[in-house]
């Protein structure tokens, strides 16, 4: 250390120590000493200096008078030194003798000395007599070291330095050319360019005159004064008197508005980055208030359709069940497809929202309880099973309804043949006609009885007909079930009366048997060959009349062939009914030809001739008209053949290009062609290939509209189902967003972390490398040969493992055990790049606070555009430091809780 005090060694001034710079300010030789010596810039000085020392003592609450004078004792110089430098000297002497005077200005000659400065032939003797000289020299030492020395502009500092920034500053501006620190100001716009540079607001420029400097100097001083509490140094007539006005004068004002609105730019810059960390987080908010809504709504949506699809109350009719199954549809075309959009995008703007949040290094977002992605796939997957068991149960119900109707249908008309034939014979098995017949009588009655008991056993199918299909219908819950079960009961009891008063009428004809001898063989034979004829004309015409639904073309081929064997019958059934009525009419040549006289009617049979030429009519017409139902059968079942036809040859070329389809975008998504964005362009022009083959499916669903009016339940030449077709085409719409959404993200993080295409190509290289199976993630070992194929030490030792751990729990934090490329991405980028911190936004909260450890609301507005202000305030805590002022705001626990570091 230099001695100070001894004798005869004043300070000597001129320079800061070695440097890149050399000795400092060398360029100014020293510093002018000899122009001291001219009073008008002494005086210039003098103003000056006062006044920068005055516009720091300030703020220690006093100022000086006389420079001369006041720095004698050294106290206040002392005190100018603490204040621009925010450090503490050593405590003064408070004495009023020489010694402690000389004493204390030593302390703050040793201070400046500490700073690297070297000071030439100046003692603290001179200051302390006052030597206006050297103390004119002592304060601009203090200037260019705290005020100067400190501004930098592209490798230049100090003078340098400061010309560069104002020649930068005024260069847009006519009539300025700052080349010196001296004759380039003294017109005044060089200042007023400077400021109107900054605050552009304050100046009205264009309205200056070059011709009118002392006006352009007082306007500029005036408003520095008064806007930029820069105080006045110069005085405007001192400056254009002057040759050539004093260029340390000129510095030293200057140098203040180079400190004022660097501070203002650092405000700037430090207002602009909280601006920029808060529209960020705003906009996360936003997208997490959407998904919450949106996931809120479709799941409300699937709450209130799951119980629909799970009704399976049956109807009593088709017409009901036709509307339940037209209600299915429209919601599988109008109601279902938006919502497939509407999850698919929620899944989109998920994993957006967890990429930003990623890459401003946010704490991932989690949505409320019951609101993740997965309860979302949970109740989609729930909707997906009720729905095809609904479509399944509403088909099999139209098929039971169908058969209970043609059933009901059979048992009516059954049953009123049965009823017909049944009429009268309860009154004809009681009457006793037998007691006044003669013996032929009773003959031909017993004979008739006879032929009664062959028909009514021919009858005894059919009423076991009519249980069958009454039993069936009740097994098959028919909801008229108990008005058929009393027809039947009904029918079976008058057949039981039936059959009892049968039994009782031939032990009464029996009875009385020997008593009659005459028979007419040839009424008896008819009868016998009549009824059973008669029996196969009523069955025949019911059979001809009988419905049947057939499903398909082999059924109903199957059917024509039964009714043309029917029909290759009818010769042999002529040839019997004419054998039939050639008895009956032999009986009648007979009887003419021994006179005997006949009953009108055959006594041993009711079916006469004309009954059986009726019914044999009725058969024939009935033949015809059985021909053209079973052909319109047969022509829409050639109908319904050719639409299975024309939707199997659609569906088997749109399933297997679908299919082709997914397995192209599984390629793309693993191979790398070109850049992230030609990939993009590719993915989406792949996109929109698929959108322009949708006609194509609506022509399928088209078709399969008709094939579901026309009630075809299978389809023997196509192994897809519209379902199927559906399923497949919601699986390539949602995976070819799901792609491109990932290439996006890929895009997203590499723009804002800066990686360059090769090594995106190179991280994609190394993962695909790895990614043994192409399904697009890395288990755990695979995961570990790909980084230590990159250079990481995870090999399987204690550190290593819990290195590994450590990575996994990073790109894996639900531990699913696989790990995808976006993660793998994310986590190489954060390996590679930088982002903003909490310190540096607490640092930057600083800078607004003018270094308090808390600030002020009305810190925040006058630094923060309104919306970021208010969102500050609203969401910062009271300050609770032992400092704090009223209204303090804790912004260093807010700028930690944007990170995730602790609760806001």
């Amino acid at each position: 250390m230099v001695d100070y005090h001894s004798a005869g060694q004043p300070y000597h001034y001129g320079g800061n120590g070695p440097g890149p710079n050399g000795d400092y300010m060398a360029q100014e030789d020293d510093w002018d000493r000899d122009l001291l010596l001219d009073p008008a810039w002494e005086k210039q000085q003098r103003k000056t200096f006062t006044a920068w020392c005055n516009s720091h003592l300030r703020k220690a609450g006093t100022q000086i008078e006389n420079i001369d004078e006041d720095f004698r004792d050294g106290l206040k110089l002392m005190l100018l030194l603490e204040v621009i430098s925010g450090e503490r000297l050593p405590k003064p002497e408070r004495g009023k003798m020489r010694v402690h005077k000389i004493n204390n200005v030593n302390k703050a000659l040793d201070f400046i000395a500490s700073k690297g400065v070297k000071l030439v032939s100046i003692g603290a003797e001179e200051i302390v007599d006052g030597n206006a000289k050297m103390t004119l020299g002592m304060i601009w030492t203090i200037i260019l070291r705290f005020a100067i020395q400190d501004i930098s502009v592209e490798e230049t500092s100090a003078k340098e330095g400061l010309l560069l920034w104002c020649q930068r500053k005024t260069a847009p501006y006519k009539n300025v050319n700052v080349q010196n620190f001296h004759i380039s100001w003294k017109d005044g716009l060089a200042f007023n360019a400077l400021i109107h540079r900054h605050r552009p607001e304050l100046i009205e420029y264009d309205k200056l005159r070059k011709d009118d400097p002392v006006t352009n100097l007082n306007n500029a001083f005036e408003v520095a004064e008064k806007y930029l509490d820069i105080p006045k140094m110069l005085d405007a007539e001192d400056i254009v008197n002057t040759a050539r006005p004093d260029e340390k004068a000129i510095m030293t004002y200057v140098s203040s508005f180079y400190h004022a609105f660097s501070g203002a730019q650092k405000a700037e810059t430090a207002a602009n980055r909280i601006c920029k960390v808060l529209a960020v987080n705003q906009e996360n908010e936003h997208l997490m208030e959407d998904y919450e809504k949106l996931a809120s709504d479709l799941l409300e949506w699937i709450r209130r359709t799951i119980p629909w699809l799970e009704d399976r109350s049956p109807q009593k009719t088709i017409q009901e069940m036709q509307q339940k199954l037209e209600d299915f549809r429209d919601y599988r075309r109008v109601h279902k497809p938006p919502k497939v959009q509407e999850k698919c995008q929620l899944e989109i703007n998920f994993n957006t929202l967890q990429t930003k949040l990623r890459l401003s290094n946010r704490p991932a977002f989690m949505p409320s309880e019951g609101r993740m992605v997965s309860d979302i796939n949970t109740g989609w997957q729930h909707l997906e099973q009720a729905e095809k068991g609904y479509e399944e149960w509403l088909l099999n119900e139209i098929r039971r309804l169908e058969r209970l109707d043609h059933l009901a249908e059979k048992f009516r008309q059954k049953a009123s043949i049965h009823e017909a034939w049944t009429e009268g014979k309860e009154a004809m098995l009681k009457q006793k006609d037998y007691e006044a017949a003669t013996l032929s009588d009773i003959k031909a009655l017993i004979r008739k009885h006879e032929a009664f008991e062959s028909d009514l056993a021919a009858h005894q199918d059919r009423v076991e007909q009519i249980a069958a299909i009454a039993q069936e219908l009740n097994e098959l819950d028919y909801y008229d079930s108990p008005s058929v079960n009393a027809r039947c009961q009904k029918i079976c009891d008058q057949w039981d009366v039936l059959g009892s008063l049968t039994h009782s009428r031939r032990e009464a004809l029996e009875k009385t048997e020997k008593q009659l001898e005459t028979i007419d063989e040839l009424h008896l034979e008819y009868a016998k060959r009549a009824a059973p004829f008669n029996n196969w004309m009523e069955s025949a015409m019911e059979d001809l009349q009988d419905m049947f639904i057939v499903h398909t073309i082999e059924e109903i081929e199957g059917l024509i062939a039964a009714h043309d064997q029917f029909k290759a019958t009818l010769p042999d059934a002529d040839r019997e009914r004419e054998a039939i009525l050639g008895i009956q009419r032999e009986a009648q040549r007979i009887a003419e030809l021994h006179s005997i006289k006949l009953a009108a009617n055959n006594p041993y049979t009711s079916v006469t001739p004309q009954v059986i030429n009726s019914k044999w009519e009725r058969v024939q017409q009935l033949v015809p008209t059985r021909d053209r139902a079973l052909q319109d059968e047969q022509s829409r079942q050639q109908c319904n053949e050719r639409l299975r036809r024309q939707f199997a040859g659609q569906a088997n070329i749109v399933g297997p290009w679908m299919q082709t389809k997914m397995e192209e975008i599984g390629r793309i998504s693993i191979e790398m062609h070109g850049t992230l964005e030609d990939q993009l362009q590719h993915l989406k022009h792949y996109e929109q290939s698929i959108v322009d083959y949708k006609p194509n499916l609506e022509l399928l669903e088209q078709q399969h509209q008709l094939v579901q009016e026309a009630l075809i339940f299978d389809n023997k030449h196509t192994n897809y189902t519209m379902e199927h077709i559906r399923v497949g085409w919601e699986q390539l719409l949602t995976t070819i967003a799901r792609t491109i959404n990932e290439v996006e993200n890929q895009i997203l993080t590499r723009d804002a972390k800066g990686i360059s295409q090769e090594q995106m190509q190179e991280f994609r290289a190394s993962f695909n490398h790895f990614d043994k199976d192409h399904c697009g993630a890395l288990g755990p070992e695979e995961f570990k040969a790909c980084l230590i194929s990159l250079g990481y030490d995870v090999e399987n030792d204690r550190q290593g493992d819990a290195e590994f751990n450590r990575i996994m729990s990073l790109v894996d934090p639900n531990g699913s055990g696989s790990v995808t490329f976006q993660a793998f991405i994310d986590f190489m980028s954060r390996e590679t790049t930088d982002t903003d911190t909490a310190d540096q936004v607490i640092a930057s909260f600083k800078v607004l606070a003018g270094d308090k450890n808390y600030i002020t609301a009305e810190e925040l507005r006058r630094e923060l555009p309104p919306e970021q202000a208010e969102y500050c305030i609203a969401r910062m805590a009271p300050y609770r430091g032992p400092d704090a002022a009223p209204g303090a705001l804790d912004y260093k626990s807010f700028s930690t809780a944007l990170y995730g570091e602790s609760d806001l």
